[in-house]
C-alpha cells in the first residue's frame, strides 16, 4: 500500500533504503540521551539521519569533529546509526551570530531584564551588521571551513554532508541582512557568492561525496523569514548551487523570524497543514532535476505516499513525528498504521523544551523518561 514511501533510492549519489529522512534538528540533550534518541529513531525504519548544526569550526553549540572529543563522539554515532542500516548525514553549520553583541547581553540575561524569548530577536538585530561587516578574509576562511569539516566528516563515518543554507548562508543570501558592496552582496548573484563557495570547498576535496544543501527559502506572499532566498530568486540560487556541486535539495522555510513559523503548530495562520512547506519544493522542482526533499508538518502516511508516488518530491523528512514515535517508518511498512503515535504539532515539549533549554522531548513520553 505504501511501495512507494518504501522504496529505494538514489539521493544524489546515496542510497538510501526507504524515502523517509529524520529532519536536522537541534535536540540540546545531554550526549547519551542524544545518542539512545537517534538510535531509537535509526532503528525505527527511517533512510537517514541528519544530524543538526555540526559547526566548521572549534567551537559551536554541538560537538565539533575538529576535537578529538567530538570525533570520537560522532565516530560512535556514526557506528550505533550504521548498525541499523541506516545513512547519516552531517549538516555543516556557521553560526551568523555576533560574539560581542552576545556578550553585551550576558549582564540582562543574568538579571533577568532581558527574558530568553527577548534574547533572540536582540541578537537577530546584529547578524545584519555582523554579516556586511566581515571581512573577505575572514569570508574566504569560514568558506575554507566547511571543506575541512566535511573531509573530518568522512573520516567520521558520516555518509552525506548538507550544507545549513541558513544561518551564516542564509544570510550572506538575504538582501535583508547582507548590505555588502562587494562581490559578496548587492546582487542575487553575488549574495549567493558565499553559499556557492562553501559547496565548492567541499566539493575540490571530496569529488564524490554526495552534497545535500538545505535551501531555505523566504517566502513572499505572505511574507515569512528574513534570511535565505526569495521565492523570486530561486532561479537565479539553484543553478548556481547546482554547479557548485549541490546533488539534492532539502527545501524549507527561511528561518531568523519566529521559530512558531519553521517550526509551526497545527494552528499556525499559513503554515497548520499537512505538507506546509511543499509549495516551495514545487518551485524548486521546475528547476532542477537533482532529488528535492520535502518538510514540514508530515506525519500522515497516506499524504506523503500521494506526494513521492506523484513526483512532487522524491524523499519526506521529518523531525517531530519520529520524535513522537520513532517507529513511523516500521509501522508503515508492516501495514500497522493505526498504531501510530501521531505527532499533534503542539509545539509543547519539542520546540517548547527547546526554547526552555530543556532539550527536545515529546508529550508521549513519561516523566521518567524527561
Amino acid at each position: 500500500m505504501y511501495e512507494t514511501i518504501n522504496s529505494p533510492f538514489d539521493y544524489g549519489g546515496l542510497t538510501l533504503k526507504n524515502r523517509i529522512l529524520f529532519a536536522p534538528t537541534s535536540m540540546g540533550l545531554p550526549r547519551e540521551q542524544w545518542l539512545a534518541r537517534l538510535e531509537a529513531i535509526a532503528s525505527g525504519g527511517c533512510a537517514m539521519i541528519i544530524i543538526g548544526d555540526v559547526p566548521v569550526s572549534r567551537h559551536g553549540f554541538t560537538p565539533s569533529l575538529h576535537t578529538s572529543d567530538g570525533f570520537a563522539f560522532y565516530t560512535q554515532l556514526a557506528q550505533r546509526i550504521h548498525a541499523h542500516d541506516c545513512r547519516l548525514c552531517a549538516q555543516l553549520h556557521q553560526s551568523d551570530s555576533n560574539l560581542g553583541a552576545m556578550l553585551k547581553y550576558v549582564p540582562g540575561v543574568l538579571s533577568g531584564r532581558i527574558s530568553k524569548a527577548q534574547l533572540r530577536p536582540l541578537l537577530n538585530e546584529q547578524v545584519g551588521p555582523y554579516i556586511t561587516g566581515l571581512s573577505v578574509r575572514r569570508i574566504h576562511a569560514i568558506t575554507e571551513h566547511f571543506g575541512e569539516t566535511a573531509v573530518l566528516a568522512q573520516k567520521a563515518g558520516f555518509d552525506m554532508v548538507q550544507i545549513h543554507g541558513d544561518r551564516m548562508c542564509g544570510s550572506f543570501s538575504s538582501a535583508i541582512y547582507n548590505l555588502r558592496q562587494d562581490a559578496y552582496g548587492g546582487s542575487a548573484e553575488h549574495r549567493a557568492r558565499f553559499a556557492v563557495e562553501a559547496v565548492r570547498a567541499v566539493r575540490s576535496r571530496l569529488p564524490e561525496l554526495p552534497i545535500d544543501y538545505k535551501l531555505a527559502v523566504r517566502q513572499q506572499t505572505p511574507s515569512y523569514g528574513n534570511a535565505g532566498v526569495l521565492e523570486s530568486e530561486l532561479p537565479i540560487f539553484v543553478p548556481l548551487l547546482e554547479q557548485a556541486g549541490v546533488t539534492s535539495f532539502h527545501v524549507a522555510l527561511a528561518n531568523h523570524s519566529a521559530l512558531s513559523d519553521t517550526i509551526p503548530p497545527a494552528g499556525h495562520p499559513c503554515f497548520g497543514g499537512e505538507g506546509c512547506f511543499l509549495h516551495l519544493c514545487d518551485q524548486v522542482r521546475r528547476l532542477t532535476r537533482l532529488p528535492v526533499c520535502g518538510v514540514g508538518g508530515l506525519t500522515d502516511p497516506g499524504f506523503i505516499e500521494a506526494q513521492l508516488s506523484a513526483g512532487r518530491i522524491d524523499c519526506a523528512a521529518m523531525s517531530r513525528q519520529l520524535i513522537a514515535d520513532p517507529d513511523w517508518p516500521n509501522k508503515v511498512f508492516s501495514g500497522n498504521c493505526d498504531a501510530i503515535r501521531r505527532c499533534v504539532r503542539c509545539n509543547r515539549k519539542c520546540l517548547g523544551g527547546m526554547m526552555a533549554h530543556q532539550g527536545v522531548h515529546c508529550i508521549y513520553e513519561k516523566e521518567s523518561d524527561l
